[in-house]
């Protein structure tokens, strides 16, 4: 895939088809978890659209010609995100998968996370009150796209102010955690995910 014809910009109100389809196609620890949800549209009500929808200033894509390819998003404050959206976001998908079961192996995942959505450690917040959440389809993890993407979300954070970020990492995709090493994240826990977190 050629370098010059791939770029990054802004998210855009079209765009949220395709970050949710992005979610689901890199939801298994990086891989397709198409076969983990019953419903496509999970994992992105979660890990991508609310934040394009809520914080575009802070989302972007990666994209060749009009082909999404993949998205970094992120939040300055993550604590008054999760208010915003326990206010504005999780409401309506409550009354929309209200008589909603789980059938595939991880909708219970999201559907627990959309009706008691869980909270983000103050260990986390106090000195990294951002987060981001990246994924980028297998065909362009080259040509140091995620790289570019990483930092095009840092620089808009410290544009923003922003003290410090965390993100977290599957369990089942430790070796990641060399890449965000490189960026100048360092360890700071592991639950239920790896957290790192970088000082801006």
């Amino acid at each position: 895939m050629p370098t010059s014809s791939v770029i990054i910009r802004q998210v855009e109100t079209g765009d949220l088809e395709a970050l949710s389809a992005i979610c689901l196609k890199t939801s298994d620890a990086g891989q397709d978890g198409t076969t983990l949800y019953s419903d496509p549209t999970y994992p992105g009500l979660r890990f991508s659209v609310p934040y394009a929808v809520f914080e575009p200033e802070l989302a972007f894509v990666l994209c060749q010609d009009d082909l999404v390819l993949g998205y970094v998003v992120g939040t300055r404050d993550t604590l008054a995100f999760n208010q915003r959206l326990e206010q504005q976001w999780w409401p309506e998908l409550r009354k929309k998968f209200a008589e909603r079961q789980p059938v595939a192996a991880l909708d219970d995942k999201v559907l627990d996370a959309i009706r008691q959505p869980s909270h983000t450690s103050a260990e986390l917040t106090t000195d990294y009150p951002a987060h981001l959440h990246i994924n980028i389809l297998p065909a362009a993890q080259k040509n140091s796209h995620g790289r570019r993407m990483v930092e095009t979300e840092l620089n808009a954070l410290r544009a923003a102010g922003v003290k410090g970020v965390h993100l977290g990492v599957s369990l089942q995709n430790e070796q990641v955690c060399g890449f965000y090493s490189k960026l100048g994240f360092k360890f700071l826990m592991r639950s239920n995910a790896i957290y790192m977190g970088l000082i801006l």
